[in-house]
């Protein structure tokens, strides 16, 4: 799961939101330098890769990818995840996605001194280029593949990804509902975190 799958999965709580959007960054002894909200973030970004690494919808998608991407197939994966959520938005939640986004950035740039170096240097071109949003069409999963494989050691395959997001879209989201679905459960059981502003699934609520 990439960014947005992350956010969602976060709840209400900025501080648990800001935790999962940083889990990446902040490694070994350097969790002790955050809230107790903040720590269980990390550790709830820290469990959702976990889980959807092993998950069997996420090895029965990496072999689509692995002909253009290799060993980097979970992480386009990821991607392609994201904007399949975007995509779905409206299935998932009442909200709307261009108020969730810009309420999430603005929580960000609150709390902007609490942020990892990096993520404080690739932040406001997120905001810029509205990169959450831009997931909900082919064009922006496209253009976040790209920067991805400027700043990364990423192949820059971006035709190859687009090309099987649309001639195995079904399949995508098939697996992805089974993987969000169980998601949803680990959030809510294991981190007692209330998602009951989402409509997952199929649930008419209000965030």
């Amino acid at each position: 799961m990439n960014f947005l799958a992350h956010l969602y999965l976060s709840g209400d709580d900025s501080e648990i939101r800001l935790g999962n959007f940083i889990g990446d960054y902040v490694k070994g002894k350097k969790l002790d330098n955050y809230s107790t909200k903040v720590q269980t973030g990390i550790r709830l970004h820290r469990s959702i890769d976990f889980f959807t690494d092993k998950h069997q919808s996420t090895r029965n998608c990496i072999e689509l990818l692995r002909p253009g991407y290799q060993k980097y197939s979970g992480v386009v994966l990821d991607v392609i995840f994201d904007h399949i959520l975007a995509v779905r938005w409206h299935e998932f939640s009442q909200r709307d996605l261009k108020d969730f986004t810009r309420t999430f950035y603005f929580q960000m740039l609150q709390q902007y001194f609490q942020l990892p170096l990096t993520v404080k240097k690739f932040l406001p071109f997120m905001i810029y280029s509205n990169r959450l949003l831009s997931y909900s069409n082919l064009s922006g999963l496209k253009k976040a593949l790209e920067i991805m494989s400027v700043n990364t050691s990423l192949p820059n395959n971006g035709k190859f990804a687009i090309n099987i997001v649309q001639s195995n879209f079904n399949f995508l989201s098939d697996n992805f509902t089974a993987l969000f679905s169980e998601l949803n459960h680990l959030v809510k059981t294991e981190y007692n975190i209330n998602l009951a502003h989402h409509t997952y699934p199929n649930r008419v609520s209000k965030e």
